[in-house]
């Protein structure tokens, strides 16, 4: 047993203290064992492996994996001068997260083009296919007008990899090069929670 009113190390100031009101004040701990707390801070500090957080957890900053975007211009038919938008997209979310989350697609535009001539009025054609996991679940064409394609899809943690196909394609029935357009895709990957929100 060791008894004293305090110790304190030597060196000015010293590199460790104990008070006996059980104030320790040390410049380098390292713990091999287990660290029980009820109150304090931490600063500019690494959790290096695995950590749980059994209570609430407010953050004003947060880099990680909640969300996820990604976006890409859609392939283009390399003929001149039109370079109108020609092939496939293909986009995989993995299943590496022990949380359900979303995919949102925000809007896709995509039109044709109408083509006046005196006796008639071809249209150049412009089309949307969107498959998730090899199903079809969008197909739509545009003449002149545009069309928009947005999406909300659920991924719940375990159902294994997304995979969501869009392919563009556009032509002109006259065989001439075609006239079309499509904006860029945008992809969103995000927790799924409700907390803090309604919808009625």
């Amino acid at each position: 047993r060791l008894f004293a009113v305090s110790i304190t190390s030597s060196g000015n100031p010293p590199a460790f203290s104990l008070t006996p009101d059980g104030r320790l004040t040390a410049k380098n701990v390292d713990i091999s064992g287990n660290v029980n707390a009820n109150s304090g801070s931490l600063n500019n500090v690494t959790i290096n492996e695995n950590c749980r957080v059994l209570g609430k957890l407010s953050a004003n900053q947060i880099e990680g994996d909640l969300v996820k975007t990604v976006g890409k211009a859609f392939p283009r038919d390399s003929r001149a001068p039109e370079r109108w938008p020609s092939g496939t997209i293909t986009v995989r979310v993995y299943d590496d997260q022990p949380f359900d989350r979303q995919i949102v697609i925000p809007a896709v535009a995509f039109r044709g083009a109408r083509h006046p001539r005196k006796d008639k009025e071809p249209y150049s054609s412009c089309r949307l296919i969107v498959k998730k996991n090899g199903a079809e679940i969008y197909n739509r064409t545009a003449l002149d007008n545009t069309l928009i394609y947005t999406g909300v899809i659920d991924m719940p943690a375990g159902s294994g990899v997304m995979t969501l196909e869009f392919s563009v394609s556009a032509w002109w029935v006259n065989g001439w090069y075609p006239t079309a357009s499509i904006s860029d895709l945008l992809v969103v990957v995000m927790k799924k929670a409700t907390a803090g929100i309604t919808i009625s």
